[in-house]
């Protein structure tokens, strides 16, 4: 029995298509990004780094405010990392343990990142979703308001808040989140502006379906895949404000740290060679961000309609 290859081949390229055809946008989608190499060393990356802040603690009799007092002694020789004392980082100059305050660092930092994030991404699309749908005076008024703020020195403001109502994580939290989301209802606004003139915005006007159900309905989720690349790329932008307001030392209070704070501890001491102190929170700190960059990366290829 002769095959004819040629056949074969077509057929299999048939069947392939037909799969491809068959699957969701979202399915593609989680198709693409798998194979992207870039964005998947990135997720790894980025899950190792949530077990390090999620079980370190496990690895080290030591907590990130206990003090050594045999470092102290001579900070150039027994603050550097050793199995031994099970000061796997080193300490650093007040004799703690460094790779519990990383640990520290890491999980407030994150915790900062993902918290401001979702509350700039819950204000910012709710928001521009509504504005873009009622359209009109009431969306003028609303855009006019994003851009006076917009106008407004976004750092400027954190520090005032930081000043006036103190140092402390939920105003941290609460900071960084409610001056990210304006950027984030610009974008929902303009994508919203075209979803309202499509066929299945109209019928649900026509069969009497309220605005706010088709904002949270309807809208909303077609806007998604934006909401999610956007949201994959302001979280790293929240760890660095937060670490450079950490760096100014207007930060979270000791003993509690931060990335931020820990890389000023670093720069501060490191003429004394206690290079150790520096590189170990400023390398998780540059890996994450690296991370996060490729994940929004891989998102966006991976959601991009021109490339379906």
């Amino acid at each position: 029995m002769v095959v004819d290859k040629q056949k074969v081949q077509q057929l299999a390229d048939n069947l392939a298509e037909s799969e491809i055809k068959g699957r969701s946008l979202w399915a593609d989608a989680r198709h693409r990004f798998l194979r992207n190499k870039a964005a998947m060393t990135g997720l790894i990356v980025l899950v190792l780094v949530l077990l390090f802040a999620l079980f370190g603690p496990l690895l080290t009799p030591w907590n990130y405010e206990d003090i050594d007092w045999d470092a102290l002694s001579d900070i150039r020789e027994l603050g550097a990392p050793s199995l031994e004392t099970k000061h796997y980082f080193g300490t650093d100059d007040l004799g703690r343990d460094l790779y519990s305050r990383v640990i520290q660092g890491t999980q407030i930092s994150l915790m900062v990142g993902f918290i401001g994030s979702f509350i700039a991404v819950v204000v910012g699309t709710l928001y521009g979703a509504i504005a873009g749908y009622i359209g009109g005076r009431v969306d003028g008024f609303m855009m006019r308001l994003v851009d006076i703020l917009l106008a407004i020195p976004g750092m400027f403001v954190l520090i005032l808040l930081m000043v006036m109502f103190g140092r402390s994580i939920v105003m941290i939290f609460i900071g960084i989140g409610l001056l990210s989301w304006l950027d984030m209802s610009r974008i929902i606004r303009g994508q919203t502006l075209s979803l309202k003139q499509k066929e299945f915005i109209e019928a649900a006007v026509a069969t009497g379906v309220r605005p706010l159900t088709i904002v949270t309905r309807h809208i909303v989720p077609n806007v998604l895949g934006i909401v999610v690349v956007y949201a994959t790329l302001l979280v790293p932008g929240m760890i660095m404000t937060e670490s450079f307001i950490s760096f100014l030392g207007l930060g979270v209070q000791e003993p509690q740290t931060s990335w931020g704070a820990l890389i000023n501890e670093g720069a501060k001491t490191i003429q004394h060679g206690t290079l150790w102190q520096l590189l170990f929170p400023l390398g998780f700190f540059v890996v994450t961000l690296l991370s996060f960059y490729f994940i929004g990366d891989g998102l966006r290829d991976a959601l991009d309609p021109k490339d379906r």
